[in-house]
């Protein structure tokens, strides 16, 4: 096998996975992969460093997406709208990790964005500016002030005083009391359109906070304040760009995280996540497969969790516990339940997410007919992660929590998350 051969068998899977992004909604993928590999195979000679081949042929992908593209628009076969590229995370040298500040500015519009260049950029005076602009000094200064506070609103790294002190206080700081108690009815299809593990939309306008709690104390853990910015591009995929303000009340941490993430009309997914910490901005994207999908992916090809859900048989309730399928991305509807908590009862199916057929952990998570999640309980198989835990089993750790039997192996509860859609 030559250099190019095991390159191509390395990396190509990356630039295939790009391609099938970009034109999901087209059967022509598999024909613009194939130029791709050409056009890689013709110039690879230019190539000097083989180190820097995934971006390279990343970056042909891109092009040859584009190419695809244009030659659709001159045929008038879409709209020029839906010609979309790629602004974060491929250089010349790979991966990049742009100004959150230049971000944020991108944002917004253009008058905003104006004023606020002229002021710190420029070093501008307002009067200075105001007679560039051709307008009084005083709408100058309330420009100037409406565009400091929506950039601030739209900072991921920004503090929030006070904000979120008052969001926290929605949150109880110990679980209500909830009872499940199953239904006779048959379970109802719903639209569910929330991330999995997040809880929120990643819909425009959309915000959530939601807490941890543990086990049985029932004391909170952690809490998680959660805003959709804007409209955000990971690789040319359009999703939403997402953050969230991490409290971890046990090791007195607070830290911002931002995501992306993409709604269709079938599908929810995550493409992109940064985690900061300090100075430290950490980004991984749907691409880099071997360290997103673990965390982040969810599906063949990371297609997501479907939307509309109905039973399908994946996995089912018996007398001895829950039993599923030898198949991966198992997430199936196994049941109705009424879900009494905080004072108010649901209507709700019992979603389980098993990952796959051996997964050691599993979430059981009561949706209701709006398709909001009214209770999410974690649980854990009794052999899970011991080298952790002193080699202790969970059923040990945890003697009085709830147990489950999967596929004839024991899950002991580990804790539950409830959001503000239910206070």
């Amino acid at each position: 096998m030559d250099l190019f051969e095991a390159l191509l068998l390395r990396h190509g899977p990356a630039a295939q996975r790009y391609v099938r992004y970009r034109l999901r909604d087209s059967g022509d993928w598999e024909d613009v992969f194939q130029e791709v590999c050409a056009q890689a195979f013709v110039r690879f000679s230019q190539l000097r460093d083989p180190e820097a081949f995934r971006p390279w042929l990343l970056a042909i992908a891109r092009n040859c997406c584009a190419a695809y593209y244009r030659t659709r628009q001159n045929k008038r076969e879409i709209p020029l709208d839906d010609v979309t590229q790629g602004e974060l995370c491929l250089g010349r040298q790979g991966m990049e990790e742009p100004s959150p500040v230049l971000e944020t500015l991108e944002r917004l519009e253009p008058r905003d964005r104006q004023v606020l260049e002229l002021y710190y950029w420029q070093k501008m005076s307002q009067t200075d500016m105001a007679a560039k602009l051709g307008i009084p000094v005083g709408t100058v200064k309330s420009r100037l002030h409406a565009a400091k506070s929506r950039f601030r609103s739209q900072y991921p790294l920004a503090p929030r005083k006070g904000k979120g002190e008052l969001i926290m206080k929605r949150l109880p700081k110990i679980l209500p009391e909830y009872t499940i108690r199953p239904r006779s009815e048959a379970p109802f299809p719903v639209k569910w359109e929330e991330l999995m593990g997040y809880f929120l939309i990643p819909r425009v306008g959309e915000k959530l906070c939601w807490g941890m709690y543990d086990l049985p104390n029932r004391k909170r853990t952690d809490h998680y304040e959660m805003k959709v910015l804007g409209k955000a591009r990971v690789h040319g995929v359009e999703g939403v760009e997402i953050t969230a303000r991490e409290t971890d009340h046990s090791r007195d941490k607070d830290l911002r995280r931002v995501f992306v993430a993409q709604l269709t009309h079938s599908h929810c997914r995550y493409l992109a996540s940064l985690r900061t910490e300090g100075e430290a901005r950490n980004y991984i994207t749907f691409l880099d497969e071997d360290v997103f999908m673990p965390t982040w992916g969810f599906g063949d090809n990371n297609c997501g969790h479907e939307t509309d859900l109905v039973p399908k048989g994946d996995i089912f309730m018996t007398p001895e516990g829950l039993v599923s399928k030898d198949k991966n991305w198992l997430l199936d509807i196994v049941g109705r339940f009424d879900v009494t908590i905080n004072g108010k009862n649901y209507d709700t199916v019992c979603l389980v997410d098993l990952e796959t057929s051996d997964c050691k952990v599993c979430s059981v998570q009561y949706i209701d007919q709006k398709g909001r999640t009214v209770l999410w309980r974690r649980f854990n198989r009794d052999d899970w992660a011991l080298d952790r835990y002193e080699g202790q089993s969970w059923s040990q750790r945890l003697p009085d929590n709830d147990r489950i039997i999967i596929n004839g192996h024991t899950f002991v509860h580990w804790y539950d998350c409830i959001t503000d859609y239910i206070l």
